[in-house]
Order: structure tokens, then C-alpha cells, then sequence
């Protein structure tokens, strides 16, 4: 009767005593890997105008439909789009429109802290796709 107890303390023991493998989220982050598929990012190029041609391969290859391009001409007949945007909550991060893209345009960032308190922030144009993700949250380690 007593030999169960003692073998149900001696397992609780030496898992008391181990190295933890919880993160404190979010005093602590998580590393992720070089490819992993995160928010996505429009280039650019060094002279400061975007990469995509609005060939809209992007948009066509999308299984879940959430790009959505209206393309314009310059007077030098060089196409770009005038409006991009990307639902995040559609989006399921296949990595596809990426894969497509002649120009590598769009590229996917290691950001994953995309959580939102209304779904129309989630959907995101150009001016943002543009910008680098910044982190959400400054990671405040407790002294001691």
C-alpha cells in the first residue's frame, strides 16, 4: 500500500529536480528557425521603389484567396501595384505566393506575434507590408 505512494513520489521528484523546458512567454521568446513562415514583407529596391510588377501570381497561386492587387502603369509603362493587401486571418501561411513570385518581391519574416483584438487589423496594405515587423513586446528580464 505504501510502495505505490513511494513510487509516485520518487517519479515526481526526479522531474522536480530536472531541467525546466517551459518558456516564461512573454519575458521569454521563442527561437524560431531561419525558414520559418511568418508575416509576410513587400521589398524593396535600393533606390526605395518596390519590387512587385503586379503580375499577380501572388493573388492566382493563393489557395486562400486573401491577396488582393489593383495594379496601375507608370509613364515609363513599368507596372506596380497601387493597392496590396493580405488578410492575415485568411492566410494560412503556405508560403506559396512566395515560391511564385519572379521578382522576390514578397518574402516571409520570422514574426509571429500577429495576434490582433479585431479581424480588420489583420488585413494589411502596401505601406505596411513594407515596413519590417517590429517586435510587439520588450522582453523585461526579472533580476535576481
Amino acid at each position: 500500500m505504501i510502495a505505490p505512494l513511494i513510487q509516485g513520489l520518487k517519479l515526481t521528484l526526479r522531474y522536480f529536480f530536472s531541467k525546466k523546458i517551459t518558456l516564461q512567454y512573454p519575458d521569454e521568446k521563442w527561437d524560431v528557425a531561419p525558414r520559418w513562415r511568418g508575416r509576410h514583407v513587400l521589398t524593396k529596391h535600393a533606390s526605395g521603389k518596390i519590387k512587385c510588377v503586379a503580375c499577380m501570381l501572388c493573388a492566382t497561386v493563393c489557395p486562400a484567396e486573401c491577396i488582393k492587387i489593383e495594379g496601375a502603369a507608370e509613364p515609363d509603362n513599368r507596372k506596380y501595384p497601387e493597392k496590396y493587401t493580405i488578410d492575415l486571418g485568411r492566410c494560412i501561411f503556405c508560403g506559396y505566393c512566395v515560391e511564385v513570385c519572379p521578382r522576390d518581391a514578397i518574402e516571409m519574416s520570422t514574426a509571429y506575434e500577429l495576434s490582433e483584438y479585431s479581424r480588420e487589423a489583420l488585413i494589411l496594405d502596401k505601406e505596411q507590408l513594407m515596413e519590417p515587423p517590429q517586435p510587439r513586446y520588450v522582453s523585461q528580464k526579472k533580476a535576481g
